[in-house]
């Protein structure tokens, strides 16, 4: 699918339930093969308890990449990457859709998921700030593990 189909489709999951409480989500996990490094980038639209709607973009490098720093970096590139497609007028449209809802409690936010933990034992909590503090440049609340679920789960399965 293109980009705009995927953004008219999201559009379509929201205006039929225009009263409700959505978060756009993107993430991206990856796995390293044999022979290449598999990026899995996954784009959910969930309107909380009521469902969700989900596509992903698969991003493959030609060669292992063993450097965890460098890994988790790509990762956040390819998560920019999509948020930046979701330009202010196509956000604006997608707040049209809850606009006249929000005063019975509608609500539209967008996060950038990553997978990294700041916990004691996760070897990715040396890079916790580095990417938090991209994505928040960016206008996207991060969310790390646990609550990453689009990278560290959804796009995760992709990535095998």
């Amino acid at each position: 699918m293109t980009f705009e189909v995927v953004f008219e489709r999201i559009l379509k999951f929201m205006k039929r339930k225009p009263n409700g409480n959505y978060r756009l989500m993107v993430g991206t996990d990856s796995q390293v093969h044999v022979d290449r490094t598999v990026f899995i980038t996954g784009i959910v639209i969930q309107n909380e308890g009521k469902g969700a709607w989900a596509c992903i973009k698969k991003t493959i490098i030609p060669r292992k990449m063993l450097q965890l720093h460098e890994r988790i970096s790509y990762e956040t590139s390819l998560t920019e990457e999509v948020v930046y497609m979701f330009t202010e007028e196509r956000k604006n449209k997608m707040i049209d859709v809850v606009l006249p809802f929000i005063y019975k409690g509608a609500t539209f936010t967008m996060e950038g998921h990553l997978d990294i933990g700041a916990g004691q034992r996760n070897k990715t909590r040396i890079f916790v700030q580095e990417m938090v503090s991209r994505l928040e440049s960016i206008g996207v609340e991060p969310k790390i593990k646990p609550e990453a679920f689009v990278a560290s789960s959804y796009a995760n399965k992709f990535t095998k």
